[in-house]
């Protein structure tokens, strides 16, 4: 991988992994405070509403659509403010109009993305706190834009640091509500709007010292901004297919109460390898496979590729390990006080275990799209997704009956194997660039061992702490850190050992970081 890439990845990976930690501690307090009772399935519905129309809208369909054509600007001399600015005004106007829309319409989105709260108090919450959070989407979807241009810029920290923020405000006002005695539902509703103000702004910031000041502006339908829409079309309907998949999951955990929350919880823990690694990578790859490619340069587009892929794979395939293998700990330790109940930690550990199976390959999308994107192509990844909504709901529903709310996160893995391998599949044709070389082959399976035997470890050991695991206090903690610190240094060293990465490489980015 070449220096610029693996600094840019480690540096918007950084920042995700300060963010995921910082939204461990607003998840151990909210666990504290709500549990997984019928006002944390409520809020959970309600956040998750403006959430799934924002990876649907921006960072989905419009950003993967907008970043080819800015960077492309960028590099040949065109205007690219003037694409940016008329880009930014047509999303504002877009969002504005949908977000009166859906707050009016809050009781058929709750229902539509959880039937099974109607009848019981959970709807009536969810619809009150959903009005509150929607406009959020208005916020973070015109942040998501501002950061695909600072992205194209290679200013990945500035918007790598916003997530964070966004941790830190919700922690605040967690803490405050506690002390002032607020209801902490509605304190978390209207925490979100003001997360997303504090989200744009700073972003806004940013991208001031960049030149880029989006003056107040009638949008027009320029040729640019012509093809911006048809590109981002089909990449909607792939990520509408994304979020059919997430509707079906929330639809088959509705019907028992604390299932909403006990899939919350589950899925914002492995959401922090996959955004740490995937998501980082994927971010980065796009604008960089989109220049090479327009200039030609095969080998360096398959170099970047390649390196993406491994990384991709040695850094998530252990942690999917272990969100397996020690599932229990890693939730009983995270969660458990306060509201939170034992059976809460069973149910949330088995959803972990299901969703980390799929790890590899949530993160191998992120390294898989862009090799369609960069060539501006949208319509087969839509396809696909197609296909693998399918396999989701039939999944997810079939297997209801038979596994209960379990069925929908397992589902989420299933599908998301079935895009890795049509993703996969249809990049055969795309030429060199698009397959990985012999040093990513030589190291796969040194990876897959070394993760095995990390596993095996970690099993052994987290039998030998158990007693430790279990107590109060900061006895547990530490358990945990040394059942987490002895797998972390046995993948290292015996990855060493057999070749799955070389000591250098690392030495050589923890050194152009420093400079």
């Amino acid at each position: 991988m070449s220096g610029r890439l693996l600094r840019s990845v480690a540096t918007l990976g950084s920042w995700t992994l300060v963010s995921r930690v910082a939204g461990f501690a607003r998840d151990v307090l909210m666990a504290a405070y709500l549990g997984a009772g019928p006002v944390a399935d409520a809020f959970n519905i309600a956040f998750k509403l403006p959430n799934m129309f924002r990876r649907l809208f921006a960072e989905g369909a419009f950003n993967l659509a907008f970043v080819p054509i800015y960077a492309k600007k960028l590099e040949s001399g065109e205007d690219a403010d003037a694409f940016a600015q008329n880009a930014f005004w047509g999303l504002a106007s877009f969002l504005t109009l949908f977000v009166v829309i859906g707050t009016l319409a809050m009781p058929w989105l709750v229902w539509a993305l959880a039937s099974g709260f109607a009848g019981d108090a959970r709807f009536d919450m969810a619809v009150d706190f959903g009005r509150i959070t929607f406009c959020y989407i208005g916020f973070i979807s015109l942040f998501a834009m501002l950061s695909g241009l600072l992205n194209a810029h290679g200013r990945f920290a500035e918007s790598g640091f916003v997530p964070v923020l966004m941790n830190l405000v919700f922690i605040a006002a967690m803490l405050l509500a506690r002390q002032m005695g607020w209801e902490m539902g509605q304190t978390l509703a209207w925490t979100v709007p003001i997360t997303g103000v504090a989200q744009l702004g700073w972003t806004l910031y940013a991208a001031r010292r960049l030149g880029f000041v989006p003056g107040l502006r009638v949008p027009r339908l320029t040729p640019d901004f012509r093809r911006l829409l048809v590109l981002a079309g089909p990449a909607l309907l792939t990520g509408g297919v994304v979020q059919i998949n997430l509707l079906v999951g929330s639809q088959v955990a509705s019907g028992t109460v604390g299932a909403v929350s006990w899939l919350g919880y589950a899925d914002r823990l492995y959401q922090l390898p996959l955004g740490v690694v995937g998501i980082a990578i994927g971010t980065v790859l796009l604008p960089v496979l989109s220049r090479h490619l327009r200039a030609g340069e095969d080998d360096l587009a398959r170099d970047s590729f390649s390196r993406g892929a491994e990384m991709a794979l040695f850094l998530t395939l252990p942690a999917a390990v272990a969100l397996v293998v020690i599932s229990t700990p890693l939730i009983s330790v995270l969660y458990d006080r306060g509201a939170w109940r034992p059976e809460d930690t069973v149910a949330t550990a088995l959803a972990l275990a299901a969703y980390g199976l799929g790890l590899p390959a949530f993160v191998l999308q992120k390294v898989l799209q862009p090799l369609y994107y960069a060539r501006e192509d949208s319509r087969r990844p839509f396809h696909y997704a197609l296909v693998s909504m399918g396999v989701n709901a039939a999944f997810a529903i079939g297997m209801m009956p038979v596994m209960g709310f379990v069925a929908a996160a397992l589902a989420t893995t299933v599908s998301g194997w079935v895009m890795v391998g049509q993703l996969w599949w249809g990049a055969r044709k795309m030429g060199d660039a698009a397959r990985p070389d012999a040093r990513f082959w030589r190291r796969l399976w040194r990876i897959g061992l070394v993760s095995g035997l990390m596993g095996a470890q970690l099993w052994v050991t987290a039998d030998w702490l158990a007693p430790q695991l279990a107590q109060p206090g900061g006895v547990r903690w530490g358990a945990l850190g040394l059942l987490c610190g002895s797998g972390i240094a046995l993948y290292f060293a015996l990855g060493a050992a057999l070749g799955a990465y070389g000591l250098g490489e690392l030495k050589g980015m923890l050194r152009r970081r420093r400079g």
